[in-house]
C-alpha cells in the first residue's frame, strides 16, 4: 500500500467552503476515475490560530496506480479544477499555501486497534 500524503492551508473563513470542496467534488471526481489500485481517501483537518490545515491521504496499492492517477511525476500535487462558480478558479484559490510536493510512504505494517 502506497499513501500520498498532501497539506494545504486556508484562511477560517475559507475553511468550511474549501472542506465542502474536497468532500462534494475533490474526492468523489477521484473515485469517479476508477483506477484501477486507488484505496479511497482520508481528510485530516487541523484549526490554527490564523489558519485551517489540511491533510489528505490517497491509498494506492502500487506505484502505477499513483502514477495513472498523478502523471509521470508522482511528487507533484494534483490541483483540482472546481466546477463550482464559488470557486471558479479552481481548488487552489481557496488555499493561502500548500506544499509543492506530495509525501509517498510506503505501509509497513497495518495493526488492528482493538
Amino acid at each position: 500500500m502506497i499513501a500520498r500524503i498532501w497539506h494545504g492551508w486556508t484562511k477560517p473563513a475559507d475553511a468550511k467552503a474549501y472542506e465542502k470542496l474536497l468532500r462534494d467534488e475533490i474526492f468523489p471526481s477521484i473515485a469517479a476515475r476508477k483506477i484501477e489500485g486507488y484505496r479511497g481517501a482520508e481528510l485530516f483537518v487541523r484549526e490554527d490560530g490564523d489558519e485551517v490545515e489540511f491533510v489528505t491521504l490517497l491509498r494506492f496499492d502500487s506505484m502505477d496506480a499513483v502514477t495513472e492517477f498523478a502523471g509521470p511525476d508522482a511528487s507533484k500535487p494534483v490541483i483540482f479544477q472546481s466546477r463550482s462558480a464559488h470557486h471558479a478558479n479552481g481548488a487552489g484559490s481557496a488555499l493561502s499555501r500548500r506544499d509543492r510536493q506530495v509525501e509517498l510512504c510506503r505501509q509497513a505494517e497495518r495493526l488492528p486497534y482493538n
